[in-house]
């Protein structure tokens, strides 16, 4: 039987190639100003423009201020990051979710599931650790690094080796007072914190079905080293 994980690998399999990768399709790829503006800069100078822009969706929020009223960076080098990111996107023609944007703007890894772009089923990619989050809601989602973001800007795809799968059982319903925070903290405890790495994490019993959005979104944070899905057999 095939579990949810590899529906999606599958799903979005568009050639195999040398040395056991993939080439997967990326519906969505996530981008903020700290590795996207170096990203672009590399594209431009392979004299390359960007594949899919509509399938891309920047926002600033790695090195722009928390000061009340802020417009950019609270240095020079960030201020400049900064307006570089927002010229390049309008360049491109890549939506931006700039400070003030009638609320739109903020955590790259969190926006994507506020603003309803982040569905089931989609494969998701985003120069962050913490991408593998939209795996609560059933997405192939996972970090990626600042090469493989000019691949996804110039392509749309990303070559990828498939990771092994771990499941990942809770059984029986947590006690009053335990939240997933809890859950996986435990688990980390008994299998260690690099576990994770090379394998696709499917969380399933009964405690993971209790959980609410929030606390599956939680679960598949909190335990990151490897590319994480949460999800039933099927």
């Amino acid at each position: 039987m095939k579990t949810l994980f590899d529906k999606l690998w599958d799903s979005h399999t568009i050639a195999h190639l040398a040395g056991s990768i993939d080439l997967l399709q990326v519906d969505r790829h996530l981008m903020h100003e700290l590795t996207g503006v170096e990203a672009v800069h590399v594209l431009e100078r392979c004299g390359l423009g960007v594949d899919s822009p509509s399938l891309t969706y920047a926002t600033l929020d790695h090195v722009i201020s928390t000061v009340p009223g802020r417009t950019a960076g609270d240095a020079a080098w960030s201020t400049e990051m900064v307006e570089a990111m927002r010229e390049q996107m309008t360049h491109h023609a890549i939506p931006i979710f700039d400070i003030g944007s009638e609320g739109r703007q903020g955590i790259v890894h969190v926006i994507g599931l506020e603003l309803g772009l982040s569905l089931p089923d989609t494969s998701i990619v985003c120069a962050d650790s913490h991408t593998c989050m939209h795996g609560a809601m059933g997405a192939l989602a996972f970090g990626i690094g600042s090469t493989e973001v000019v691949h996804v800007l110039a392509t749309q795809t990303i070559r990828q080796k498939r990771p092994r799968t771990m499941s990942v059982r809770f059984n029986d319903r947590v006690r009053e007072g335990v939240t997933a925070k809890g859950m996986i903290l435990y688990l980390i405890g008994k299998i260690g914190a690099a576990s994770g790495t090379g394998f696709a994490i499917e969380y399933a019993g009964e405690a993971v079905e209790a959980l609410s959005m929030e606390g599956r979104l939680m679960l598949c944070i909190r335990h990151r080293t490897g590319r994480e899905v949460r999800a039933r057999r099927a």
